[in-house]
């Protein structure tokens, strides 16, 4: 299956994103995110990529102290204030989806019924700007399964599969095989898993491919399995210590080498 490739824009040292597009899309790459959020940087951005035939395909969330919308008080305003403003940026500039995250650490509050009420919340405005959802894995399967099931109805609520978090967090855990034919998009990077009795250390290293352990070859079965057309989308950064010694260049070079690799598996 033909899938497009992409990275997350912000990968570089020391460029702007905006420069960042051109080295993408020298290096092969069709497709983008970016963690900025904010219409002054989204807006050029997305004008830009449609100059270059580049996709802008969605903004990441902030996931700073996401962890207060489960919680009493007023903690959860500033989390209300940055979803709605990554929402508006992706309307506002065409872009169909925001990825977020549910909650933070291997201790986070439980599910309740306030936390699913600023979801609703969420999920609710997010419709009417005509903006997808896409919940990404993370640590605790059951938190982020409760969120799909909830909106299992609704066409604007999807996942976020993240093979990185699969093999650190829940690698007992095939993700493909949880939500299927919901998943929308992907985070592509590698570590070398976890012992299973750690949950203390965070073993999510956002390697490029095959500087760690994951499977690529099972992962590629099961986008093909459940019929996955949508893009390819690393999620790496030249700041690891890793690539540091690599120019901007060789190190796109060698992001785009290691994503074609993956696609034709």
């Amino acid at each position: 299956m033909n899938r497009k490739l992409g990275i997350n824009i912000d990968c570089l040292i020391g460029v702007d994103e905006l420069d960042a597009l051109d080295l993408a899309k020298a290096a092969g790459f069709e497709t983008f995110f970016t963690n900025s959020y904010t219409n002054d940087i989204v807006a050029p951005l997305k004008k830009k990529a449609d100059a270059l035939g580049l996709t802008f395909e969605f903004i990441h969330a902030p996931y700073r102290n996401i962890n207060e919308l489960w919680k009493d008080g007023t903690g959860y305003l500033e989390v209300m204030e940055y979803m709605k403003e990554s929402i508006d940026s992706a309307a506002d500039n065409g872009i169909g989806m925001v990825i977020t995250h549910v909650s933070s650490g291997w201790n986070p509050p439980p599910v309740n019924d306030l936390g699913l009420s600023r979801y609703d919340e969420f999920v609710r405005y997010a419709k009417e700007r005509g903006v997808i959802l896409a919940f990404e894995n993370l640590r605790l399967l059951g938190n982020l399964a409760c969120l799909v099931d909830r909106y299992e109805k609704e066409d604007n609520v999807f996942y976020c599969f993240d093979c990185g978090h699969e093999h650190c967090y829940t690698k007992t855990i095939t993700m493909m095989d949880v939500f299927t034919t919901r998943v929308c998009c992907t985070h592509i990077h590698d570590n070398h898993g976890r012992p299973f009795d750690d949950k203390v250390n965070d073993h999510d290293e956002h390697l490029l491919p095959f500087d760690g352990n994951y499977n690529y070859e099972k992962m590629m079965r099961k986008l093909d399995e459940y019929n996955y057309t949508g893009s390819l989308m690393l999620e790496v950064s030249q700041k690891n210590a890793n690539y540091r010694n690599l120019s901007r260049e060789e190190f796109l070079a060698t992001c785009y080498e290691r994503i074609k690799k993956i696609s034709q598996m």
